[in-house]
């Protein structure tokens, strides 16, 4: 995608040139790296693109001697080892061999195509669930999965951040199954200090068992953001200061699991597990966990470093879209549940 504000016909041929043969390398760079996700590697686009203008501007100054052109190839190739070697540790998928256990299913969880993939399956007998061998404190972490297809009523594809203990945090995605022809709830809920009951469920806008999809936490000290596709749709403020309890001492693991859930998650139980579909397979691929750093476990730091998932006007004007039209049930409408009003955070929800 070209960007509208850059003149690329008024680049000199020979400038032209030596971007063309760096970006080319990148290109390959990019490519041949199957665990940069199709995000990761727009994003990395984008800086190129940024990146290729500033040194062009350089270039056009007449303070840029008589070696632009080695100068160009210069910085261009410091460029490439910022966005190449720089960012891959922030940024780089995980391979599942190296940086999650399979904790539970006995064989029904399994780790594919060389550790780029995992599948968990789940049958009468068992379920199966995995969790990140990390801790994070303060993290964004995507993850592509392709839910189970077909009648996946009764069944769970859970998709978390949990802490540890009775007074946990947990910052929660939950896929609940539905019969052939009928969509998949997305069922998110916050836990603070071992309290949860801050339900938001919503109906996805694709069918979420034919591709694989992105789904994303992002939890900062000043926030929680879900995100599909990119696409915000519930935001969890740091409300603190109004004595609201927040995720903000305890660090994390990921955690996914696959799991049979027929007393509650379709039609509050009334539409049973099919057990002649089993066994149900669930697909997770592209897990890329990058840790906030310089900040401690009660939340100081500087959020001048985390700006980059901030909410703003685009983002913003997206999350209305998601909940306007997607969003089927908000624990701080529901008056029959909170006959005493809804809990206080509700009243600080608009973004």
């Amino acid at each position: 995608m070209l960007h509208p504000n850059i003149d690329y016909i008024s680049i000199p041929q020979s400038i032209d040139s030596t971007i063309t043969k760096v970006t080319t390398q990148i290109t390959f760079i990019i490519s041949s790296r199957r665990s940069l996700s199709f995000i990761h590697q727009y994003r990395i686009y984008q800086y190129l693109i940024m990146g290729s203008l500033l040194c062009y501007r350089w270039l056009k100054s007449p303070y840029r001697g008589h070696h632009h052109e080695a100068f160009g190839m210069v910085a261009i190739g410091v460029m490439m080892i910022m966005l190449i070697a720089g960012p891959q540790q922030a940024i780089a998928s995980q391979n599942f061999f190296q940086d999650v256990d399979i904790t539970w299913g006995g064989g029904r969880g399994k780790i594919l195509d060389g550790g780029n993939m995992i599948s968990l399956s789940l049958d009468r007998d068992s379920g199966s669930g995995f969790q990140s061998k990390l801790d994070y404190m303060y993290a964004r972490i995507d993850t592509q999965i392709k839910l189970v297809p077909g009648n996946s009523a009764g069944t769970v594809v859970a998709y978390y951040m949990s802490s540890q203990g009775p007074v946990h945090d947990e910052i929660d995605f939950e896929f609940l199954g539905n019969v052939s022809g009928q969509p998949y709830i997305l069922h998110t809920n916050v836990y603070t200090h071992g309290q949860g009951s801050r339900e938001m469920q919503f109906y996805l806008w694709f069918d979420p068992t034919r591709n694989f999809h992105t789904y994303t936490i992002i939890w900062k000290p000043q926030h929680i953001i879900f995100m599909v596709d990119e696409i915000p749709i519930r935001v969890f403020k740091n409300l603190v200061k109004y004595g609201i309890p927040y995720p903000r001492k305890q660090p994390m693991k990921l955690y996914s699991s696959l799991w049979d859930a027929e007393d509650w998650a379709t039609r509050g139980g009334l539409v049973k597990t099919d057990w002649t579909m089993a066994p149900f397979t669930a697909y997770f691929r592209n897990l890329a966990a990058h840790q906030y750093k310089n900040f401690t476990h009660n939340g100081s730091g500087s959020f001048r470093q985390l700006g980059r998932d901030d909410l703003g006007p685009y983002a913003r004007k997206r999350l209305r879209w998601a909940q306007m039209h997607f969003m089927i049930y908000d624990y701080c409408t529901d008056f029959n549940r909170f006959p005493q009003g809804p809990p206080p955070e509700c009243k600080h929800a608009r973004i």
